[in-house]
């Protein structure tokens, strides 16, 4: 009876062993990279004051296919290590340890890309690590191709050098308002509603998209979409938050919506009608290609809110080609 045990205990160790070579196997073409997203000066606080946002890039390097499964709540996907100069880790966040202690079900979806293809998202760091003191850190990125519960293979990004500044106070007001002069900071105006259709297409032609985002209603735009829609109504605020940021992320990389996204080469504001609250703006934009120019009609839908129009929807009608 012992040796029968022993033997079905061998066999699943060596079955455990094949299976994680042949995951392994699956993502030797893998590649995680992390960067600073909007490098700013960093300090100790909440993740909703003082967030660190990250960029975080999967890429497929190998010849093969490379398929992996990404959860809508990234904590179920990737984990962050960081690090002092003593070696010593830094403590996970409550969220992070309420979140995978407890029963739950975890969506996700499949992601396929080829060869030097790259799928990337933005994280905050402070969602998933406690930061409470200043001091110099060294941070890296987990990522789980099956998903965190099934961690029998994990891939590990470069490390960053996390600078964490003492927190500004009264004695420290002056040196911190040298330190940040050349920050500006956008605020949306009280315009007519042609001029932030005509500002936010400007943002877009000169790539600047904290301008481009500043006039959207980025929540409205994301529920547009019923399958969306139905989704971030069974989201926590928190939950909520990080949606409306993936959401902004896959816009810039074009990967859904991408008329909204697209660069005229140039534009002309047709029509703009509008009643105290709600507005439609009409432009014809065109678009440059190598032998020809497309022409498009854009209707822009807006609401006032605060004295702030925000676009809130859109639509398209192609014209044809010049």
């Amino acid at each position: 009876m012992k040796r029968l045990a022993f033997i079905i205990f061998l066999f699943v160790i060596i079955s455990s062993s094949v299976m994680a070579q042949n995951l392994n196997d699956d993502f030797a073409g893998a590649e995680i990279r992390v960067k600073f997203y909007n490098k700013t000066m960093y300090y100790p606080g909440s993740s909703v004051d003082n967030p660190i946002f990250v960029h975080i890039t999967v890429a497929n390097k190998g010849p093969q296919t490379l398929r992996f499964k990404l959860a809508d709540d990234r904590m179920f996907s990737i984990d962050f290590n960081a690090f002092t100069t003593k070696n010593t880790s830094l403590e996970k966040t409550d969220t992070i340890i309420r979140k995978r202690t407890t029963n739950r079900t975890v969506y996700f979806r499949e992601i396929a890309l080829e060869s030097n293809e790259e799928y990337s998202f933005v994280e905050n760091l402070k969602d998933y690590i406690n930061i409470e003191s200043p001091s110099l850190y060294y941070v890296e990125v987990l990522f789980y191709p099956e998903l965190y519960k099934s961690r029998l293979t994990k891939l590990t990004s470069n490390r960053l050098t996390l600078d964490i500044k003492p927190s500004p106070n009264a004695t420290a007001a002056g040196s911190i308002a040298v330190e940040r002069k050349n920050y500006n900071i956008l605020t949306p105006e009280a315009v007519s509603p042609d001029i932030v259709v005509e500002r936010t297409i400007i943002a877009r032609q000169n790539n600047q998209w904290d301008p481009y985002f500043l006039y959207f209603d980025i929540e409205q735009m994301l529920m547009n979409e019923p399958v969306r829609n139905r989704k971030y109504r069974t989201l926590s605020a928190e939950e909520r938050q990080r949606m409306i940021t993936n959401y902004k992320i896959d816009l810039m990389q074009k990967r859904i919506d991408s008329d909204i996204v697209a660069i005229p080469e140039s534009f002309e504001v047709e029509r703009t009608t509008y009643t105290k609250t709600e507005g439609t703006v009409t432009v014809i934009q065109w678009f440059k290609y190598d032998t020809f120019r497309e022409k498009k009609r854009y209707t822009y839908f807006v609401r006032k809110r605060d004295d702030i129009w925000l676009i809130y929807n859109y639509s398209v009608e192609n014209l044809g080609a010049e």
